[in-house]
């Protein structure tokens, strides 16, 4: 198995925890890994890394290394191998295989850095001249990315907003197999909950900053569960109302779930683990109307969805949300559908299945 960096814990990596146990014993090549900074159940993998885990600040900047990246996962060769199955959300996906070996490519996205530069440059709050001084080599990134597509045998997308990009960008099919959640984890709450919840990395493209200023105008409160470089940016933004509890521990998660009114999840992501995990309590999702929030946020009957990423239309869907009614035991069986031995059971039938 190939993944892009282990230096943080996120969805990618949850999703690599479950490939591991579906595959255990399986090698992992990466190219950076920094034990401390993830899970303690990645110290039980054969895990491999690159040169590049030398590089100077590469655990904590790793962003700053982007054009290092497609170097790296060229020079590993895994023509030894049947089968590669790479969890890329980056450039993991362009390793070196032979004519007889299957290369499966579970795509959280295709790689935003290079495909999407201005909206990331701007979210991460870069230099408007930026995208100027880095057009010409993000074009030579393209090019070297769509290769390295070529070299998939089989595209597997975590959502239907995925599944477009991986046609537009690769001009290649894929199928659909949701990440995994664990919703045991969770259990049904019947009641209204207290109050609103975000449990997010607090980075600058996650826009917690929409879900802190509706609420501040409203003067609803809000509990925001997630750490991050972006925190005292956020905590200039928060009113009273507004609670910041840092990481919040695995075994706290769902007690902090079921007590909530709904989860707030204002970003654009690719797929999204933390509204299920809500979902699977029985809390509605009040999510922006776009990316994989569209495959599981059903207007009325799971949550509400928000046409536009600004505060008056977060206030306005917030306010909406107060005069729905939600059965919160259909918004668990809902959740139950993207259940972690769902994920399981098609990994290994979809593997099987090119296989033979």
């Amino acid at each position: 198995m190939v993944h892009d960096w282990l230096n943080q814990m996120g969805g990618a990596e949850d999703v690599l925890n479950v490939l591991n146990d579906i595959f255990p014993s399986t090698p992992i090549y990466t190219s950076i890994y920094a034990p401390k900074q993830v899970g303690p159940e990645f110290l039980e993998m054969d895990i491999h890394v690159s040169w590049a885990n030398k590089l100077p600040k590469i655990h904590v900047k790793h962003q700053l290394y982007l054009f290092v990246y497609p170097f790296v996962f060229n020079q590993f060769d895994f023509s030894g191998y049947d089968l590669v199955l790479s969890n890329k959300s980056g450039f993991c996906h362009g390793v070196r295989a032979s004519a007889d070996t299957t290369h499966i490519c579970y795509c959280l996205t295709p790689t935003r850095y290079i495909w999407d530069l201005e909206s990331y440059l701007e979210q991460e709050k870069f230099h408007p001249l930026m995208p100027l001084l880095l057009k010409p080599f993000v074009k030579l990134m393209q090019k070297w990315d769509r290769k390295a597509a070529d070299g998939v045998d089989y595209f597997i997308a975590i959502s239907t907003e995925v599944q477009k990009r991986i046609s537009r960008i690769y001009e290649r099919k894929s199928v659909i197999i949701y990440p995994p959640v664990d919703t045991n984890r969770f259990v049904l709450s019947e009641g209204q909950g207290s109050y609103f919840l975000v449990v997010s990395r607090l980075i600058p493209y996650k826009r917690i900053d929409l879900a802190i200023e509706a609420c501040t105008k409203l003067g609803v409160p809000l509990k925001i569960a997630g750490e991050g470089r972006d925190r005292d940016r956020l905590q200039t933004l928060a009113g009273d109302n507004v609670e910041f509890l840092g990481r919040v521990s695995d075994a706290d998660l769902p007690d902090l779930m079921s007590g909530c009114k709904a989860l707030l999840f204002p970003g654009l992501e690719d797929f999204g683990i933390t509204p299920l995990q809500a979902m699977a309590s029985g809390r509605p999702v009040i999510a922006f109307a776009g990316g994989g929030a569209l495959d599981y946020v059903r207007e009325g009957e799971t949550g509400n969805l928000i046409s536009h990423q600004t505060v008056d239309a977060f206030m306005d869907g917030i306010e909406r949300f107060g005069n729905c009614k939600f059965n919160y035991s259909s918004i668990r069986q809902f959740a139950l559908k993207f259940d972690q031995s769902v994920f399981e059971q098609k990994i290994r039938e979809f593997v099987a299945t090119t296989m033979n």
